[in-house]
């Protein structure tokens, strides 16, 4: 490790208020990941047992929608937000020059799925099945990625032939919902062969290594609905992927695990559990969970609550989702607004688990409270720009910014009610 690794990893445990010495055995157990990729410089941050939970905001185009100045202003609102990581998910436009935008307008660790580019070649570009995928085209992708400076790449190799025969002999209502997932379904299914990503890890594993790349153990049959959730196949996927855990240590790859998907209340702790034992303590990456399938318009909403429950049973890191989840792809505001929920959900979560950084921030929004500090609560908001907005609209109504309680109002009844008489 150099100078600039150990100077990186000193501000990590700075911001994370724990030792460096525990910070680098988290790292060199497995426990802990850090995002950064040997060929750019990021903004500090890791995820993993003892630290904070993390959200990454997803964007990126589709076929349909290939603005590369709207994905760039999502990005400033991520950053604005608080997301501590990116990934660029575009599927359609040039999108190998969205990706070196994206690289060039933040400093957040960014994360890819490979397979989306090589799928977009072949598909789009090519007018070609996804069953003439190559592996080499992968590998290709992939090295072409990690040398532009991505820094954690979703591959999905944990769908095998036998997770296939589990899956075609299940009652799933929902099937295959992972988009990488079910290309690489098709591809088994007529080659009649093994997932090219999981027949050739190792060679996966050495780009990983030569770039410090991060690989995260996309869960290709995570459920996606609640009536799926903890089935035989998303449970045997999850068997596999802790199996290519300990192959990315023995490589010296850093490595998380993807999880669900969607999952009612009850069985998130059963989930994170299992994934903790069967992936020997790897970070645990979840999309939400959402815990009901019928909030739609409501996503962010659903996922914050599903999200809270699985950081607080030991999930590291929460994928956004936003308002438009499941509908459309999410504009510059979805954006803004996934972020904000899935901050919410790791905080309460950072709450639960003890972390004082939490606990002084609620300390200084109750202070602002009762002084009626309205500066002080726009500054200790989760969402600055949200309260700010509502204060200031409120002053122009009023003297007082808030118009809930007038003369009735608690803290000032209070205030005089329990004021010591001198």
């Amino acid at each position: 490790m150099d100078k600039k690794d150990v100077s990186y990893l000193k501000k990590i445990a700075k911001i994370e208020e724990i030792s460096y010495e525990n910070l680098i055995q988290g790292i060199n157990e497995g426990k802990i990941v850090f995002f950064k990729n040997k060929k750019r410089d990021t903004k500090p941050m890791a995820v993993g047992k003892d630290l904070t939970v993390k959200i990454n905001a997803n964007i990126g185009t589709s076929m349909k929608c290939n603005d590369i100045s709207l994905e760039l202003k999502k990005v400033k609102v991520c950053e604005e937000a608080g997301a501590d990581a990116i990934m660029d998910l575009s599927t359609g436009g040039d999108i190998d020059k969205i990706r070196k935008e994206i690289l060039n307008t933040t400093n957040l660790p960014l994360g890819t799925v490979p397979i989306y580019e090589v799928a977009y070649d072949i598909m789009v570009k090519k007018k070609k099945g996804i069953e003439k995928l190559d592996f080499s085209h992968f590998i290709e992708v992939m090295e072409k990625q990690a040398e532009q400076g991505v820094d954690f790449m979703t591959i999905h190799c944990g769908i095998t032939l036998n997770s296939l025969k589990r899956l075609e002999r299940s009652k799933r209502v929902m099937g295959v919902v992972s988009r990488g997932g079910a290309l690489l379904v098709e591809w088994m299914k007529k080659n009649k062969k093994e997932n090219p990503l999981y027949e050739n890890f190792q060679e996966i594993l050495k780009v990983a290594k030569k770039f410090n790349i991060v690989i995260s153990l996309g869960d290709g049959l995570r459920p996606g609905s609640t009536l799926d959730a903890t089935d035989g196949p998303q449970i045997e996927e999850l068997i596999t992927l802790g199996e290519l855990v300990i192959e990315c240590r023995k490589a010296g790859v850093q490595v998380i695990v993807e999880g669900p998907g969607h999952v009612p209340i009850n069985q998130i702790e059963t989930n994170i559990k299992l994934q903790k034992a069967l992936c020997h303590e790897s970070p645990f990456y979840v999309l939400g969970p959402l815990a009901t399938d019928i909030g739609a318009g409501y996503d962010h909403i659903v996922s914050a609550i599903g999200g809270a429950w699985a950081a607080y049973f030991g999930a590291d890191f929460l994928c956004y989702v936003t308002p438009a989840e499941h509908l459309h792809l999410p504009n510059i505001e979805d954006v803004r607004m996934g972020v904000i929920a899935s901050k919410i959900a790791a905080h309460c979560a950072d709450l639960a688990r003890g972390k004082k950084r939490a606990w002084e921030l609620e300390r200084r929004m109750s202070e602002s409270r009762f002084k009626l500090n309205w500066e002080g609560q726009i500054q200790n908001a989760l969402d600055s720009y949200s309260v700010k907005k509502i204060v200031e609209r409120e002053k122009q109504r009023k003297e007082e910014p808030c118009s809930m309680c007038g003369d009735l109002c608690s803290i000032k009844t209070s205030e005089r009610s329990l004021k010591k008489v001198k």
